[in-house]
């Protein structure tokens, strides 16, 4: 058996896996949402205080199974370098008290085993990656080599949805505030443009779309003029559908109150028209995930995909998911709900890989940053 650790950002999380059958034999997850969400996002110096404070006692708990460890397993890269800290240390302090080898596992490469949790992984695959501040479409070759296809340039997916919600003075995280407000709004009435419309670039770019619900909160906050133009103006760019302002209308002055993206707007715009805004921005942000996979099944022939990270949980991006790769007759993979967002579970899976292949790490660095291109899963 294998007990694996994971706490790259706010998840303090220990699982125990058979490495014969996959078999999940221990699993506890503690989230820091609540301590959280009172800053709009996570603090990495708190993030780290409650791993520090959680994993000991999460640990303990998961002591009966200590005699039959083979082996230690922790996330080391990529994540937050106060987060993925405590982790190490614990594993290592485990790691020596047992006699056992320690294996470090990418958190991203855990995400990629979500898919196959009691099984083994299949390949060759193709992947959205979904989670945190990732944004990718990967290509595993048959003997487990990654390629990345396609990244975001700016904002992740993820990130979008949070900054939107903090902008429409929701809570944290955003994805599940700004999907359960979005099925009470008309993804219809804010005419959001779709980020790299008719461009050939395999990238994502999300900071463009971010920025127009910006406007439209601003639009709202000042009442002065119709949103319809806003996008159109911004970007230089007219059309036939486009309105003129009115001699009334006036465009906000040098003079007026600019919030930053990131600025949470007043509770007064009234709750019909953030329901509107969040089905808007939803819709466009995940048509903009299935254009730019367009791109990519047009020169990949994958007979399975899958879909990984926190984000895929959203509903909408799912169902559209699901109508692209039945349009290319390619099996569609998703992790449970369950294990979507950060879980030990996944490391445990990973970690069970590199432990048949004998993958051990003598000496286990933390890598807050790093590459997934040509990194090598099985």
């Amino acid at each position: 058996m294998i007990l694996a650790i994971e706490s790259s950002c706010d998840d303090s999380s220990v699982a125990i896996m058979k490495a014969s059958d996959f078999s999940l034999v221990h699993y506890e997850k503690i989230s820091q949402e609540k301590e959280h969400a009172k800053y709009g996002g996570v603090v990495p110096e708190l993030a780290a205080r409650l791993h520090t404070a959680a994993l000991p006692a999460v640990i303990l708990r998961a002591k009966e199974h200590f005699k039959a460890l083979k082996a230690i397993a922790v996330t080391n890269e990529p994540g937050l370098s106060v987060s993925l800290l405590p982790g190490i240390v614990a594993a290592k302090a485990l790691a020596t008290a047992l006699s056992l080898p320690l294996i470090s596992v990418n958190h991203l490469v855990g995400h990629i085993y979500s898919l196959f949790l009691e099984g083994q992984i299949k390949l060759p695959l193709g992947v959205l990656l979904v989670s945190g501040g990732h944004t990718m479409i990967l290509d595993i070759s048959k003997n487990g080599v990654i390629s990345v296809l396609g990244a975001t340039s700016d904002d992740s997916f993820g990130e979008s949805f949070d900054k939107s919600a903090k902008m429409l003075g929701l809570g944290y995280p955003g994805g599940p505030q700004i999907q359960n407000l979005a099925l009470k709004g008309d993804d219809r009435a804010y005419d959001f443009s779709l980020p790299l419309k008719g461009t050939k670039r395999l990238e994502y770019s999300f900071s463009g779309l971010k920025n127009q619900v910006r406007l439209a909160c601003l639009e709202l906050e000042n009442s002065r003029i119709p949103y319809s133009v806003i996008p159109r103006l911004d970007r230089g760019i007219s059309s036939e559908n486009s309105r003129i302002p009115s001699e009334n209308s006036k465009f906000p002055s040098e003079n007026s109150r600019i919030p930053s993206l990131n600025s949470k707007f007043p509770s007064e715009i009234p709750s019909q028209q953030k329901a509107n805004i969040a089905a808007s921005f939803e819709r466009v942000a995940c048509l903009h995930i299935i254009d730019r996979l367009k791109l990519a099944f047009s020169s990949q022939k994958w007979a399975r995909f899958g879909v990984v990270g926190g984000a895929s949980a959203n509903l909408r991006l799912r169902g559209m998911l699901e109508s692209l790769c039945a349009s290319y007759d390619c099996e569609l993979l998703f992790a449970p709900l369950e294990y979507c967002s950060d879980n030990a579970a996944m490391i445990a899976r990973a970690a069970v890989a590199k432990y048949h292949n004998k993958d051990f790490c003598e000496s286990l660095e933390m890598h807050p940053r790093s590459s997934l291109e040509n990194l090598k899963i099985i």
